[in-house]
């Protein structure tokens, strides 16, 4: 028997002893052994809940007992849920998370602690919710030098976007709608401001490119200033206003990361991908493109990857079978200035000043659009060469730039 301890009964943990325990038949048939659900660790009690017996409060239970070989951390942060995670694995206990935080910020020293003890670190879970990915990257597309991830990886601005594009509303009231729909946290920032698709392409390059990318690394911009006049100029050319996350590989190898508002063409998979969807496309030299899509996030379909990965590590208690990538530094990633695109402007200007430093532009109209307001789309540059022509336009006030 093979015994599992959760870390946390909020949403994702409550998930997974669902999930451990009505699929337990399921699972002890795939593992070939009986997994077993035997302590929930929790700061509160829960005398209503069926799994009441189970929960306890004091961690170095766990950390003692010989019994638990697999630990299951849905904590979050990284604070508590680090210090638990190292304790776990130095007492050989292999550990499954959906923590993005922690991943993102500690990878490569809990992948590196994890092999040190013969046990295993797995997280599928932290990014994409449910959609296989992390499994296929490491695995499926191994025998590829990938070239570029590119996603759609936060639910809650991808339902943020499309209410507006489909239905609308603004901004603020498509968050409010989300927020009643529970699809948003009251304070909403890590997602509406970018911070949580961007410890997932830090998860997503450092495994796909073999070195620990942090998230002060990736610029980051969020959904907050993209209004329903984007929204207009952008449809009348025939693309749609998606929030990705990019990591490409340079000649050099080095990594460009980066998480920004993007105009979309429609012919684009990425653009279909509506309300708290998620995609995922990946680009390897022998395969092409590839692209995951499915809930990113949401109780059961989070926890059915954390659980896929207890089975894993079930499966494989005596192997040496890891996840690994190497050290991070200055020396990873590049700035992204140098990355030629083209570009969405929407500004306060004369078309004629427009045309005198840019020479041939694509102009964009809306209905309603006030006096003295002017899109248009660039030829592709990169950022530093854009804004060099913007500062030569004459009585020019930047309302938004995307690429």
């Amino acid at each position: 028997m093979i015994n599992v301890a959760i870390l946390g009964f909020g949403v994702v943990g409550s998930g997974v002893a669902e999930v451990l325990t009505t699929n337990a038949g399921h699972i002890d048939q795939k593992t070939d052994n009986l997994i077993r659900l035997k302590y929930i660790l929790d700061v509160r009690e829960f005398p209503d809940s069926p799994y009441a017996s189970q929960v306890i409060h004091d961690f170095s239970i766990i950390e003692q007992d010989p019994e638990v070989q697999i630990v299951v951390e849905t904590i979050g942060g990284a604070k508590i849920a680090k210090e638990f995670t190292e304790r776990a694995l130095r007492a050989g206990k292999c550990v499954v998370t959906s923590n993005k935080e922690l991943v993102a910020e500690h990878g490569v020293e809990l992948l590196e602690l994890a092999k040190a003890n013969g046990v295993h670190y797995l997280f599928e879970a932290s990014v994409g919710g449910g959609i296989p990915i992390i499994r296929p990257l490491n695995q499926c597309l191994a025998a590829n030098e990938i070239e570029e991830i590119c996603g759609i990886l936060n639910g809650t601005t991808n339902y943020i976007l499309t209410r507006m594009i489909k239905g609308g509303l603004s901004f603020d009231a498509a968050l409010k709608e989300a927020q009643r729909n529970g699809y948003a946290e009251q304070d909403p920032t890590a997602d509406i401001e970018g911070h949580d698709a961007c410890r997932k392409i830090c998860i997503l390059a450092s495994l796909a490119f073999g070195r620990h990318v942090y998230p002060r690394q990736v610029p980051t911009e969020g959904i907050t200033h993209v209004t329903l006049a984007d929204v207009a100029y952008a449809d009348t050319c025939g693309k749609k206003i998606k929030l990705l996350g990019r990591a490409i590989r340079q000649e050099d190898g080095k990594i460009c990361a980066y998480v920004a508002p993007h105009l979309v063409d429609c012919e684009n998979p990425l653009a279909g991908v509506e309300d708290v969807f998620n995609a995922i496309s990946i680009r390897g030299n022998a395969i092409g493109d590839v692209m995951f899509y499915g809930r990113g996030a949401g109780k059961l379909p989070t926890a059915s990857a954390v659980v896929a990965d207890v089975m894993d590590a079930a499966r494989h208690l005596n192997s040496k079978r890891q996840l690994y990538w190497g050290p991070g530094g200055e020396d990873v990633t590049v700035p992204m200035d140098g990355l030629s695109c083209p570009w969405y402007v929407r500004a306060n200007a004369k078309t004629e000043a427009i045309k005198a430093v840019f020479g041939t532009v694509s102009f964009l109209a809306r209905p309603g659009a006030p006096a003295g307001e002017v899109a248009f789309l660039t030829g592709a540059m990169d950022r530093s060469s854009l804004d060099q022509k913007l500062a030569g336009v004459e009585q020019l006030s930047i309302m938004r730039v995307l690429d």
